[in-house]
């Protein structure tokens, strides 16, 4: 009998991806294990180096590209993703490859546009920089409205200044990618690997709130899922504010948010306590086991961090079910498109040579 992470046993009343099947104690595979694309979630998804989590969310975005009435995009900060659009036999996966992304500036808010350049809204620079982000659509215009702005020089010197730092990043164009670009059924991948911490945050915080504001004023009719790798990396800068909104009012407006990360103990206590679904590959840190034990759900009648429970080996998951409160020990399905996240060995250079 087949069962769907997020709604339980109803297979057919929505769209959902196959994500592998139930492992037995003896690890054999038992029966076909699903997920939910109907109804917008929250998911986590954590392990150790090299025991699967790009990889199965490689799978969610396969299953994602083929769904009906969802729009998956992937921010992609190690450049593992392109393979999606890689030709396979049969049913191939729709998908996009954006490899160097810009958003529209319009897509931060003032607020936004603050916190990125490490300007105080309440500061004069800060606020001269508040009203340009209001008034305009493009950063030269943004610089030259600080400039003619009645307030002091040297805050209009210091908001210009941050302005062309934003502007050295090159990922600010009024024609970047928004939300009606992003809406479509194809996956999009949005290739980050090649920026610093800093401009990767900002596009993956424009990317969140336009896909996010775009839901609440129903400019896009296709539900969004966010994935994003190495998620920690982006809880710790400033494209924290956005994840937090997806994460706790996305709900409403169908913005779905599916984070994966090996360090489950640099994510803030929302970005696992709002997740109503967690997988969980081997973990072996200390702060990292402590990290899930402490939110680990009261219907859980043993540890998830007991050993005996753990995964051990590559592909093998342990997944906590909030909206079914279950939890299920599982095999994830092999790919259907190949996997950019292996590393490179030796041998592989000798075998050449």
């Amino acid at each position: 009998m087949s069962f769907v992470l997020g709604r339980g046993d109803d297979l057919e009343s929505g769209p959902v991806g196959r994500l592998g099947a139930y492992r037995a104690r003896d690890g054999s595979e038992g029966a076909p294990l699903h997920i939910d694309f109907d109804g917008p979630h929250a998911m986590l998804i954590v392990g150790k180096r090299g025991y699967g989590k790009s990889y199965t969310m490689g799978v969610l975005a396969e299953g994602l590209a083929r769904a009906a009435g969802v729009a998956p995009v992937i921010i992609d900060p190690m450049g593992v993703f392109d393979t999606l659009a890689t030709s396979t036999p049969g049913e191939g996966v729709p998908a996009t490859i954006v490899d160097n992304p810009a958003v529209a500036p319009t897509s931060l808010d003032p607020r936004s546009w603050c916190a990125l350049l490490g300007l105080s809204p309440e500061s004069g620079a800060g606020g001269v920089l508040w009203q340009a982000s209001q008034e305009e659509s493009t950063l030269e215009g943004m610089a030259a409205h600080v400039e003619s702005a009645d307030a002091p020089t040297a805050d209009r010197r210091a908001a210009v200044n941050h302005l062309r730092l934003a502007d050295a990043w090159a990922v600010f164009d009024a024609d970047g990618i928004d939300a009606a670009g992003l809406g479509g059924s194809e996956a999009t991948v949005i290739d980050v690997s090649g920026l610093e911490p800093a401009p990767m945050n900002a596009v993956c915080r424009g990317v969140g709130e336009a896909l996010y504001r775009a839901r609440v004023t129903e400019a896009i009719d296709r539900l969004p899922w966010l994935l994003i790798d190495e998620a920690h990396t982006f809880f710790e800068g400033v494209a924290e504010p956005a994840l937090r909104t997806i994460l706790t009012r996305g709900r409403a407006p169908g913005v779905s948010l599916v984070s994966a990360t090996q360090r489950p103990s640099a994510v803030p206590d929302v970005g696992i306590s709002q997740s109503d679904i967690l997988l969980s590959h081997r973990l072996t840190s200390r702060a990292d086991l402590d990290a899930l034990r402490a939110a680990q759900p009261t219907y859980m009648n043993a540890s998830l961090t007991d050993s005996d429970r753990l995964p051990e080996s590559t592909g093998e998951v342990v997944i906590v079910d909030d909206a079914t409160e279950t939890v299920h020990s599982a095999q994830i399905r092999s790919r259907d498109t190949p996997h950019g996240g292996d590393s490179p060995r030796a041998s592989d250079v000798v075998a050449d040579d």
